[in-house]
């Protein structure tokens, strides 16, 4: 959705070394947000993407007016699938529906044969990928890893919405969250007390609520009683007016 960060360069690398042409898509998509959302103040920085994605070596930008994308009249739907239902499902009803509506027609408009998605977005990317399998769309979705600030805060567009103060109180979302995966690789297999204390750390490093803070099942965020192979920890947290998201996959000991 444009405000580039390294994040979203990293994932135009990432999609280099599977294509001979690189198409990036920017588009602010109005039907994603639910009114009350920060839709109208989301940042926009047109030329500033420009410029980075240049630096990168992309082909061609598919930035779509509005207009265009949602004529009069529009009123077709891709309805996702059960994995969209909890988490921000049940935080922003209708979020998803109006993602894979939008992502569906930016991969028929790119005629895409490789996508690529963030880590960051991990709900997302599990809905896209069930909406391309089962849509029977022609494109591979790739998964892209998360980057990270230098002090561990996920990168992401509505960063920079934090003033100094709530930029250190972030930084609890993501010490919780290594916290869980550092349990995990220790031995611990209890999925629900990981959770509780996922829960905890959140609160006490500051945050201001929780949406959600869960240990779930990698493919259907189904949330689990022990850990599996494809477990994720997710979480979902307000800092101040910010609401921000963040996971790490979780790997038992081998």
């Amino acid at each position: 959705m444009g405000a580039l960060h390294e994040g979203h360069l990293s994932l135009a690398r990432l999609c280099r070394q599977h294509c001979d042409r690189l198409v990036v898509s920017i588009f602010v998509n109005p039907t994603q947000f639910a009114p009350g959302e920060d839709f109208e103040r989301y940042p926009r920085t047109w030329e500033a993407d420009l410029a980075a994605l240049n630096s990168v070596g992309v082909d061609a930008v598919l930035a779509p007016p509005a207009s265009e994308m949602y004529p009069p009249g529009f009123s077709t739907v891709v309805k996702p699938a059960k994995v969209a239902e909890p988490l921000e499902g049940h935080c922003r009803p209708n979020h998803y529906q109006g993602v894979t509506t939008v992502v569906a027609k930016l991969l028929n408009l790119a005629r895409a044969d490789v996508a690529v998605f963030g880590q960051k977005d991990y709900q997302q990317l599990a809905v896209i990928r069930q909406m391309v399998r089962e849509l029977d769309i022609p494109t591979q979705i790739v998964m892209g890893p998360t980057i990270r600030e230098h002090d561990g805060l996920a990168m992401s567009s509505r960063n920079r919405y934090l003033s100094s103060e709530e930029r250190v109180r972030a930084l609890a979302i993501s010490r919780a969250l290594f916290a869980c995966r550092d349990q995990v690789a220790r031995g611990e297999h209890d999925a629900r007390e990981l959770a509780v204390t996922l829960m905890q750390d959140l609160i006490d490093g500051g945050l201001d609520s929780v949406d959600y803070a869960v240990v779930a099942d990698g493919e259907t965020l189904a949330s689990l009683d022990q850990i599996r192979p494809g477990a994720v920890a997710l979480v979902a947290g307000h800092v101040g007016k910010t609401r921000l998201i963040d996971n790490v996959i979780l790997l038992p000991p081998s």
